[in-house]
C-alpha cells in the first residue's frame, strides 16, 4: 500500500465519526488525531459518539438504504427478488447471465471512502478509539464500565458479521497511528471468533446488573444481549459452516456442540429470568414496541414523528391500494408459501388436513395469514377492518407486483397519509428487531439436538408452534412432531421452522450458509402468479359496483369454496426473469474480498476457490 494510501485510510479511521452527519460535527476538534481528549472526560460527548456507533452498527429496517444489507444478505429460497439473483446463481451462458467474480463482494465497502457502512472498519475504528480512550478519561469508574460494555459488544457484532461473510478478516483491536502502522494480512476464522467472544465477555461483564428504562435506553446493549449474542457466536462457530463434516484438512469438532450448548442454555435461562415471553399473538411481533413487545431483545429503535429517526418499512410492504409502493423482497417464493405446514403442524401432503394446490391458504399453520396477502385473502390496513386485498393481474388500481404479498410489516389503523416516509419524517415507526426469543429458542434447540438431546429440541420447537396457534392434533401428533424422532430428522425440522418463523426477517440466508445447504439449492425460483380466466370481461364482472351493496361483485365471493374461486382465477407459478437456476459452489461459504480492498490493502489474500485465492479462512 503506498505511503499517500495508508495515511488517508488512517485518517479516515480517525475521522470516520467526522464526515457521517451534522450531529458529528462537534468532533471537529483542531488536534492531530481529529478528536479532541476532552471528549472522553465528559459522558455527554462519548454518548453522542456511542449513538452514532449505534446507527452505524445496528442492521436497519429491511430494504432501507445501506449497502450492505442489499444482495448477498437477501439471496435465499425464501424471496422472489430477481436482484438477489446476482448473488447466489451463476449464469447459463446467457448474455444477461452473471457470475459472481473476485470484484463483486463488497460487504467492507468498495473503497476506503466515508460513507453509513461504506467500509466495516471504520465502524471498528470508532470502537477502538473509544475502548482505548475511555479508561484514560476522567468519568467516574463506573460510567466507564457501561459505556464500554456496549462498545465491546458493538465492535463483537462487526466482527462476528465479517467472519460470517468472509471467515478470517484482517483483525484490528487498537487505534491507528498514522506513523506506525503494521497490518499482517487477514487472520483466520478462529482468531476472529475468539476476539469477538473476549469482546463479548468483557461486555457481559461490565453491565452485569445495568438496568435501562424503556425511553431513552430501548435498544442499548445490555448484559441479556450481550449472553445471547454470544450464544449466537458459538453456535455458529459449532455449525458445519466453520465445522464441516467430513473434512479431512479440518476435522469436525464436535466439542463446539457441547460448548455451544451450555452457552445458549444459559442465554435461554437468563431470557426467562429477565421476563422475556412469546408473546400470544404471532401478527404482533412487528406491532407491539417496549415493555409490550416481550420477545423483543435486540431492537433498531425509530419513529415517526422524530425527524430523521423513521423508516420507509410500512410502504414497502403494502400495496398501491393502500398507499404503498411493495418491494419484492416481500415476496414470497412457493418454496417459503410451501414450507408452512398444516394446521396440524404437519408437512403439506400429510396429517389430517388435505392440502389444496388452488386454496393453498386453507388450514395452514395460522402464521401463513398472518404473513402471507393472497388473492382475496382479509388484509386490514388504512382502519378497514374488513378489507381485502386482490392480487389479480390488472386488479383495479394495483400495481401487480406478484401474487402474495408481505403482512407482516404494517400497521392495520396507520391512515394511508401516514404510510410513507418522507421529509425525514413519517412512516411506522416500528423498531426493528433484529434479535428475539424464538431465535434463542431454536439456536438452544439446535445445539441440544446436536448433542443429543432430541426431546429438548423438540420442546423448544413445541412451544414456539403452541404460541403459533398450530393445534395439538389426535393420538401421538405432538403438534407435528410426533414423527419426527432423529437427530438428522429434528435438524430438518429446525431449519423449516426457523424458515417460516423469521419469514422475512433476513435470517435465511445466514441459515442456508451457517448449515451448509445453500449449494444444495436447486432450480429457479418460482412465485404465485393470479389472473382471471376470461381476461377483461372476468375482470370486468369482478370489479362491477353491485347497485345494492355500493361494493365491487368481487367483495362477495367465497374465495374458500373451490367452485367458485375457480370460475374466476387461475394461478400459475412464475420464474424469476434474467437468471438461471440455483447453482452455487461450495466455495462461496466464504466470500472474497473485493479486488479493490486486495489491491490496496497490504497483505490481503484472496479466499481458496477464488482467483488467485491463496487464503484458507479455517486454517488456524
Amino acid at each position: 500500500m503506498k505511503l499517500f494510501t495508508i495515511k488517508s485510510l488512517v485518517c479516515l479511521f480517525a475521522f470516520s465519526s467526522l464526515f457521517s452527519c451534522n450531529e458529528d460535527e462537534f468532533l471537529l476538534l483542531p488536534d492531530r488525531g481529529g478528536i479532541d481528549a476532552a471528549i472522553w472526560d465528559s459522558e455527554g460527548s462519548v454518548q453522542l459518539h456511542l449513538n452514532r456507533a449505534y446507527d452505524l452498527i445496528i442492521p436497519q429496517f429491511l430494504f432501507e438504504e445501506v449497502p450492505d444489507r442489499h444482495g448477498i444478505h437477501y439471496a435465499s429460497d425464501e424471496n422472489f427478488w430477481p436482484n438477489q439473483d446476482q448473488w447466489a446463481r451463476r449464469a447459463l451462458g446467457m448474455d444477461f447471465g452473471y457470475i459472481l467474480g473476485n470484484h463483486d463482494v463488497r460487504y467492507t465497502g468498495n473503497s476506503y471512502t466515508v460513507g453509513r457502512n461504506n467500509n466495516r472498519y471504520f465502524d471498528i475504528a470508532r470502537c477502538n478509539e473509544a475502548i482505548a480512550n475511555i479508561p484514560v478519561g476522567a468519568m467516574p469508574d463506573a460510567t466507564k464500565n457501561v459505556l464500554l460494555g456496549q462498545y465491546h459488544a458493538l465492535r463483537a457484532m462487526v466482527y462476528f458479521e465479517m467472519a460470517k461473510v468472509y471467515g478470517g478478516v484482517p483483525l484490528i483491536l487498537e487505534p491507528v497511528d498514522p506513523e506506525n502502522i503494521t497490518v499482517s494480512g487477514r487472520n483466520s476464522a478462529r482468531q476472529i471468533f475468539e476476539a469477538v467472544l473476549n469482546d463479548l465477555n468483557k461486555s457481559i461483564s461490565l453491565l452485569d446488573g445495568v438496568v435501562w428504562n424503556d425511553g431513552d435506553g430501548r435498544g442499548k446493549i445490555n448484559k441479556l444481549i450481550a449472553t445471547c449474542l454470544k450464544a449466537k457466536v458459538l453456535l455458529y462457530w459449532a455449525s458445519p459452516q466453520f465445522n464441516p463434516l467430513n473434512d479431512p484438512k479440518h476435522p469436525y469438532d464436535a466439542a463446539r456442540w457441547q460448548t455451544a450448548l451450555e452457552a445458549n442454555k444459559a442465554a435461554y435461562d437468563l431470557c426467562l429470568a429477565e421476563g422475556r415471553a412469546l408473546l400470544p399473538n404471532y401478527a404482533d411481533i412487528f406491532r407491539l414496541e417496549g415493555v409490550q413487545n416481550t420477545e423483543a431483545i435486540l431492537v433498531r429503535t425509530y419513529s415517526n414523528t422524530i425527524e430523521r429517526r423513521g423508516h420507509n418499512g410500512e410502504n414497502r410492504s403494502r400495496p398501491a391500494t393502500a398507499g404503498g409502493s411493495a418491494h419484492q423482497g416481500f415476496v414470497a417464493t412457493t418454496r417459503l408459501l410451501e414450507a408452512y405446514p398444516m394446521k396440524d403442524g404437519n408437512p403439506i401432503g400429510s396429517g389430517a388436513y388435505p392440502y389444496d394446490n388452488v386454496l393453498f391458504w386453507l388450514n395452514r399453520d395460522p402464521r401463513f395469514a398472518a404473513t402471507i396477502a393472497y388473492n382475496g385473502s382479509s388484509w386490514p390496513l388504512n382502519g378497514d377492518a374488513n378489507r381485502r386485498q386482490w392480487t389479480y393481474v390488472g386488479a383495479q388500481s394495483e400495481t401487480n407486483l406478484r401474487g402474495v404479498y408481505c403482512k407482516r410489516f404494517t400497521t392495520a389503523d396507520l391512515a394511508q397519509g401516514g404510510v410513507n416516509y418522507s421529509n425525514n419524517i413519517g412512516g411506522n415507526g416500528m423498531d426493528w428487531i433484529e434479535l428475539r426469543l424464538p431465535e434463542i429458542m431454536l439456536n438452544y434447540a439446535d445445539c441440544a439436538n446436536e448433542t443429543g438431546n432430541v426431546a429438548l429440541a423438540k420442546e423448544m420447537v413445541r412451544k414456539i408452534r403452541i404460541r403459533a396457534g398450530i393445534e395439538q392434533g389426535s393420538g401421538a401428533n405432538d403438534y407435528g412432531l410426533g414423527s419426527v424422532n432423529s437427530t438428522a430428522g429434528v435438524r430438518d425440522l429446525i431449519m423449516n421452522e426457523r424458515m417460516v418463523e423469521f419469514a422475512f426477517e433476513n435470517k435465511r440466508h445466514a441459515d442456508l450458509r451457517r448449515t451448509r445447504r445453500m449449494h444444495l439449492l436447486t432450480g429457479n425460483m418460482q412465485t404465485i402468479q393470479i389472473d382471471v380466466v376470461d381476461g377483461n370481461r372476468t375482470r370486468a364482472t369482478l370489479e362491477a359496483i353491485v347497485p345494492s351493496t355500493g361494493l365491487r361483485f368481487r367483495e362477495t365471493l367465497n374465495i374458500n369454496n373451490r367452485t367458485v374461486y375457480q370460475t374466476y382465477f387461475r394461478a400459475y407459478t412464475l420464474n424469476t426473469p434474467n437468471y438461471g437456476p440455483y447453482a452455487i459452489p461450495e466455495f462461496h461459504y466464504f466470500y472474497t474480498f473485493h479486488n479493490d480492498f486486495v489491491n490496496k490493502g497490504a497483505n490481503i489474500e484472496p479466499t481458496i476457490g477464488w482467483a488467485g485465492g491463496t487464503f484458507d479462512p479455517l486454517d488456524n
